[in-house]
Parts: C-alpha cells; sequence; structure tokens
C-alpha cells in the first residue's frame, strides 16, 4: 500500500513544487508599465528582472554538484522554496525600485535550487516513467505560470500590484509544506567530477546552446510580450490574458509531450514541429501583430511548451544513470540559462533605443532557423561518456 501511496504522492509533489518555479518573472510582465511608472525603473532596468533570476538560475545550476554536496537534495529543494516564498513576500512589503532588483536576484536563486535537484530526484525516482514525470514537471513549471500571468493584472486592479506580485508567496507555502511530507530520502550528494567533464564534451556544449536558444524564447515572450502590446494600446488586464492564452498552449503541449513521448524514441520530429511553430508564431509578431495576435500566441505558445520539456528530455537521453542526468541537467540548464538571460535584457535595450521590440522577434526568428540545424544531430544512439 506505502508503495502506490507513493506512485501516486510523488507526481503530487512534483506539481505543487514545480508551479512555484515562474510566478517570480511571468507576474511582472502584464505589469511592467505601472510598476516602471511608480518605482522609476528604466526599458533597460526593466529587462534585468527577467535577465538577473535567469543569470542566477544558470550559474547556481552550474554549481549544482557543490551545492548538492553542502545541502543535500531535499534540504536543497526545501531551501530554494523558501527563498522563492521570501522574494514574493519582499515585493508585497517593500515595492521600491531596490526590492524589485533584491527579489529578482532571491527568487533567481530560489528557483535556481529546485531546478539544480529535482530532475535528478525525477531520474531516481521515476525510473522507467523519468521521460513521463519531466513532462509533468515541465508542465507544472508552465502552469504556474499561467496562474500567475492571468490573475496579476486582475489583482493589481484590485489591491495594488505589489499585492500581485507577493501574493504568490502564499504557494510557496503549499509547495513548501508538500515537499516537507515526501517520505523517501533524497539527499543524494555527488562529487563535482561528473559536471567537470562535462565541459571537455562537445556535445554537451551542443546541448547547453540547444536549451540556451530555446529557454531564451520563452524568457523574451514572458518578459515582454505584455509591454509589446500595452505600447500598441491594450490594457493590462488584456496583455495579461495574451500571456495566459500562451501559457496555456504551452501547457497544453507539455501535456501532449508527457503523454505521448514515450511514443517517439527518436525525438527530432517533435522538435522540428516544436521549433517550426515557435518560429510561425514569431513571424505573425513580427508581420502582423494586431491582425495575427492569436495565432501567433497560440503558435509561439505551443513551440515553447513542447520545447521545455523536449530539450531536458534530449539532454536526460544521452545518460544511462541518475547521477549522471542530474549532471547533464545542470551543465545544459545552467548554461543554457545564462545565454537566456541575455535575450530579454537585449529586448530592453532595443525598446529603450528604438522604442519598437520588432527586431527582437525577427532576432529570435532567426535563432530558431539555428535551432533546426542543432536538433538534426541529436540522434536517439547518441550518448555522453562520463569517466569510471
Amino acid at each position: 500500500m506505502t508503495r502506490y501511496w507513493n506512485q501516486a504522492f510523488f507526481p503530487s509533489v512534483i506539481v505543487l513544487v514545480a508551479i512555484n518555479l515562474r510566478p517570480v518573472l511571468a507576474s511582472l510582465g502584464p505589469l511592467l508599465d505601472v510598476i516602471q511608472h511608480d518605482t522609476g525603473l528604466s526599458d533597460t532596468d526593466a529587462g534585468l528582472l527577467t535577465t538577473l533570476p535567469v543569470a542566477l538560475m544558470g550559474f547556481c545550476l552550474l554549481c549544482g554538484s557543490r551545492l548538492r554536496s553542502l545541502m543535500g537534495e531535499r534540504n536543497g529543494i526545501t531551501a530554494g522554496l523558501g527563498l522563492i516564498g521570501l522574494a514574493g513576500l519582499g515585493r508585497w512589503v517593500w515595492p521600491q525600485a531596490v526590492a524589485m532588483m533584491a527579489t529578482a536576484i532571491l527568487g533567481g536563486v530560489g528557483i535556481a535550487l529546485v531546478q539544480a535537484f529535482m530532475p535528478s530526484v525525477i531520474r531516481r525516482q521515476a525510473g522507467a516513467r523519468t521521460a513521463n514525470l519531466m513532462g509533468l514537471y515541465s508542465t507544472g513549471i508552465m502552469g504556474g505560470a499561467l496562474i500567475s500571468s492571468l490573475t496579476s493584472p486582475w489583482i493589481a486592479q484590485a489591491f495594488g500590484w505589489p499585492t500581485a506580485l507577493g501574493l504568490w508567496s502564499l504557494l510557496a507555502v503549499l509547495g513548501f509544506t508538500a515537499w516537507g511530507k515526501w517520505p523517501v530520502s533524497v539527499n543524494a550528494r555527488r562529487v563535482p567530477l561528473r559536471e567537470q567533464s562535462l565541459y571537455r564534451v562537445q556535445r554537451a556544449w551542443l546541448l547547453l546552446s540547444f536549451v540556451g536558444l530555446g529557454t531564451g524564447a520563452y524568457t523574451l515572450v514572458l518578459a515582454w510580450l505584455p509591454p509589446f502590446y500595452t505600447h500598441l494600446g491594450w490594457s493590462a488586464q488584456a496583455a495579461g490574458m495574451l500571456l495566459g492564452g500562451v501559457t496555456f498552449a504551452e501547457v497544453l503541449a507539455g501535456i501532449a509531450v508527457s503523454l505521448w513521448i514515450h511514443h517517439c524514441p527518436d525525438r527530432r520530429m517533435a522538435l522540428f514541429a516544436a521549433i517550426g511553430a515557435l518560429l510561425a508564431g514569431l513571424l505573425c509578431l513580427c508581420l502582423a501583430p494586431l491582425t495575427l495576435v492569436w495565432p501567433a500566441a497560440v503558435l509561439a505558445g505551443l513551440g515553447i511548451g513542447a520545447l521545455f520539456p523536449l530539450s531536458l528530455i534530449v539532454a536526460m537521453d544521452h545518460c544511462e544513470q541518475a547521477a549522471d542526468a542530474g549532471a547533464i541537467a545542470e551543465f545544459v540548464q545552467g548554461g543554457g540559462y545564462v545565454i537566456a538571460a541575455l535575450v530579454p535584457l537585449m529586448a530592453g535595450i532595443l525598446r529603450q533605443t528604438l522604442t519598437d521590440l520588432t527586431p527582437a522577434w525577427w532576432l529570435m526568428a532567426g535563432l530558431c532557423l539555428v535551432m533546426m540545424l542543432m536538433a538534426v544531430r541529436f540522434r536517439p544512439q547518441d550518448r555522453i561518456s562520463f569517466p569510471s
């Protein structure tokens, strides 16, 4: 009975933890104009609100094995959820420019701790169901973004934007409690040999770059799609609904990947379909942002939502052991997030310089073509060999 209870409880814990990993970022976009007005943040500063946490997520993930040696997986995930909760609380009680930057850092470190340790925990606990539960984990992350992007503008209209940003700390309490009740010991520790060896593997850098470009599309849309449309005359609520539509499409794509991916041992066709959808959505934004707004949102959301779990699944396909899966996930996500962090910052600079985000959409469309060339090389038989 305990075994079956654990099998049912663990997916629920995964979802309750995962939904906390994006509200710190996703609640900002629809409210960015009013936040800038009230705090005096420039467009470049506003870009940093996404760039800082994403970059810190990357750097923390690259140090994942050292953090694991210091904290252990259970304690690391617990600490991460606590920091996410503190970041939300800080925005709630201290709605100033300095606090926005400080909580961006705090939330980024918290998210990084969870994302550094959760893939290897899933691999160890799930075994043959790893791909399915990784899809569920990714879907939970996007579900948190969906809820926060949809509801934050309405909460802000009723109670003010600090409450709309800070209320998500209560969600962190829920995830913190669920994780604390998970009965299986997951305090695995690992020396940093495996991560260091990846720096010498060309395939690992290819996977890192692929994850970085795909995540860059996500951070770009998350940070700047709502301000792009408020600049075109939309209300914050309408822009939030649009981002919610994108995120809902991401969730649907993530669920589809979770349910279907085990039928597709060669992941490349799925990758091509995801990149193609993202490219089509970006072209709609470039060529007819008002006329093709919903096709752009749906296509971009489907592409991003499928790419996020597929990128991790493809990376973890390159190994056999749970420890190797954790090492690869930390390396490709860590370096990938550092790359992805630059994209919203560049978009903010473009907006401040040109008062237009269209060049950022064109740049990302070009990077989609680069991703297609990378995806060709991800054959199902490829593996990364670690030293014994």
